[in-house]
């Protein structure tokens, strides 16, 4: 991280409300002496470390990245499509693939023979396809240790964890177009029999960690069932059934290559994209690939069980953690809400540098949490008939979560409804929606009439005063979020400074 927030304790009065700055406070002072400060309002004290503002624009940007959906379509489309004609790519001769796939064969379980088909595979991915692998390269240094510890955990090859790269370009919200979801692409059904829980508020296919030891699971069960673990990979993707039919189909056949004709499209293509992808990765320095220190190392986060319900956006106003990374810490959570719920462990990951804080302080981070909770308004419901769509416009700063709260829907619903294969919308862009039991939030069918009356009734223009956050003004204006402050003013970072202008409405 290129900032870092330090939370402090101080007084907590009935307000619950942020107090001034102390601009007064000495660089030597620590947290005990804060406890001294007198101030006009007791609060949870927030003091923010210079970030440069260059630098801060570089982490959204690459948090964004990392949060992206896009990367999953294109390995999905590269799969599906995947010929196996000859490619021209001279950096890299037949013989020494040869002697490369020789080696690698012997050091794992797959079979990494060389053929015709498998060299046209990666010498196309390693002509067409580098700045994808290259993302996929960064993505990995999070990623694979602990796909790798849960792998050893059940004795299972290291190399199962090039199949999440496959599966789903270690994109945790992945979902392809059968409702397949998570880094492991678990259907609803497999994901519920190997523990996964699905709910309105969580999808633990999305989970890292979670998801890989449910796969890991189903793995060990699938080899042994076939005892091949070429197999094995293509009654993963296309279900045992399939795999069983094909060597039926090709007499008797069970070598993956002599099958591989009598599998559906997308499992002809599966393992040797797995395999191209295993020995790109292995040999990626020898053909011109960086590994790059990750910018969030898991080892370098920690979680924390919740003991109430919180959302993200609060945990980030508390924290100082951008929204982006906390949704790319914590992907199984759909609305971006952690639930509380009996009996039930749902965790929050956070960077190690800020648990500690976050520890300390929980009491009044939840307390203010739930006084948030209880402020919020709960307008009566306009009820229409169930068979009654409404046409939602995105506007700036919205997002598919943030949609679907406002319409008591499931993002998945939204996107089915929609068509939509990622989580990206473009401002502008409507979407279809059927209010869940025919019923829509009054907040949302008279939001721009709200909105419009509340800035009209109001200046324009907020001068931040001290205290503030963007968080903290957003709600101050109905239907503004922090986005769209960040928006209307090119705002890339979150300091802000008393006395600060801030326009509070698009126009």
């Amino acid at each position: 991280m290129t900032f870092r927030f330090f939370i402090s304790l101080a007084l907590f009065n009935v307000t619950l409300c942020f107090s001034q700055m102390q601009d007064s406070i000495s660089a030597k002072g620590n947290t005990n002496d804060l406890k001294h400060i007198e101030t006009q309002k007791d609060s949870l004290l927030i003091e923010k470390v210079e970030d440069d503002l260059i630098a801060a624009d570089f982490d959204q940007k690459w948090l964004e990245e990392l949060y992206s959906n896009s990367l999953y379509d294109t390995i999905y489309n590269s799969i599906t499509e995947l010929t196996f004609d000859e490619v021209e790519y001279p950096e890299l001769s037949t013989e020494v693939l040869k002697t490369r796939l020789a080696d690698l064969s012997s050091k794992t379980p797959f079979n990494v023979e060389y053929n015709p088909g498998l060299e046209s595979v990666i010498k196309s991915y390693l002509k067409n396809r580098r700045g994808s692998l290259q993302k996929l390269i960064n993505l990995s240094a999070f990623y694979f240790p602990m796909f790798e510890r849960e792998l050893d955990n059940y004795d299972l090859p290291l190399e199962i964890k090039y199949l999440a790269i496959v599966e789903s370009a270690l994109k945790p919200r992945a979902k392809s177009r059968v409702g397949a979801t998570g880094l492991w692409q678990f259907m609803y059904s497999t994901g519920k029999m190997y523990g996964l829980d699905v709910s309105s508020y969580v999808d633990e296919r999305s989970d890292p960690i979670k998801s890989t030891e449910a796969a890991a699971k189903y793995l060990s069960k699938l080899y042994e069932i076939f005892g091949d673990w070429d197999l094995a990979l293509a009654a993963y993707n296309s279900g045992p059934g399939n795999v069983t039919k094909a060597i039926r189909r090709s007499g008797g056949y069970q070598n993956y290559w002599n099958i591989r004709h009598n599998l559906p499209r997308e499992t002809a293509g599966y393992l040797p994209a797995f395999l191209a992808t295993m020995y790109i990765f292995e040999y990626a320095e020898e053909h011109g690939f960086t590994k790059p220190k990750p910018e969030v190392a898991y080892f370098e986060t920690d979680t924390i069980r919740v003991k109430q319900m919180i959302t993200l956006d609060q945990i980030s106003e508390a924290t100082g953690v951008e929204m982006e990374e906390l949704q790319f810490l914590n992907p199984s959570y759909k609305l971006d809400i952690i639930p509380f719920v009996k009996g039930e462990n749902y965790t929050l990951r956070l960077p190690r540098t800020i648990i500690g804080d976050f520890v300390t302080n929980e009491e009044q981070i939840y307390q203010l949490a739930k006084t948030e909770f209880d402020k919020r308004e709960k307008p009566m419901p306009q009820f229409f008939d169930a068979d009654t769509k409404t046409t939602h416009k995105v506007r700036s700063g919205e997002f598919l979560g943030l949609i679907a709260r406002k319409y008591s829907v499931r993002v998945s619903d939204i996107k089915k409804w929609n068509g939509l294969r990622s989580n990206n919308l473009k401002i502008g862009q409507r979407l279809t929606i059927y209010p869940k039991n025919g019923a829509v939030s009054a907040t949302v069918s008279t939001n721009k009439a709200t909105t419009s009356k509340v800035v009209s009734a109001s200046s324009k223009i907020y001068t931040v005063r001290s205290g503030d956050s963007l968080w903290s003004i957003s709600q101050k204006f109905s239907g503004v979020s922090v986005q769209n402050i960040k928006d209307w003013n090119g705002i890339s970072g979150s300091k802000l400074k008393p006395g600060m202008k801030l326009k509070v409405s698009k126009s």
